[in-house]
């Protein structure tokens, strides 16, 4: 897959989750829930100012220039790969990867909180409160590909 493609993939994914969280600003009201997927998903509108589970929730502005610096790291080293031959889950991990990572960096520069709008309803009520968005997935999974595609051929 040429380097349209892997972005490609970025763009998608931001794309897809800022519609979502474009969808879920206008149709409900902060702190309202609903379910999903015959109750597998409850869907909320929940705006998160800190990292992940609220981290640095009282130093926005740090967790933006944090975010901002770390996209630009990670986009320099997604550039950098295309130097590499084959590495496609390496590439991949970094394109969806990147594609959260503009997602949540470009709500914490435009909203000053990230959107986050899906949790799970599991008996474990501290995983249950935790609420999330699909960039935060896609940098999830995109970190785990990332990690699997270091070794060469991959």
């Amino acid at each position: 897959m040429a380097l349209i493609g892997y972005a490609l993939i970025a763009v998608i994914v931001f794309a897809l989750d800022l519609l979502i969280k474009n969808y879920i600003e206008h149709t409900r009201a902060e702190g309202e829930t609903g379910s999903a997927c015959g109750g597998l998903i409850v869907v909320h509108r929940y705006h998160n100012k800190g990292a992940f589970l609220n981290l640095g929730e009282k130093k926005q502005k740090l967790m933006t220039i944090v975010s901002l610096f770390l996209t630009l790291f990670l986009t320099v080293i997604f550039l950098t790969t295309f130097t590499y031959r084959g590495r496609k889950t390496l590439k991949t991990g970094l394109a969806l990867l990147l594609g959260g990572a503009y997602s949540n960096t470009y709500d914490r520069l435009v909203r000053k909180y990230v959107v986050d709008y899906v949790s799970f309803p599991v008996k474990n009520k501290k995983i249950a409160r935790v609420v999330f968005n699909l960039s935060d997935f896609c940098i999830m999974i995109g970190a785990l590909m990332m990690t699997l595609g270091q070794k060469p051929g991959k």
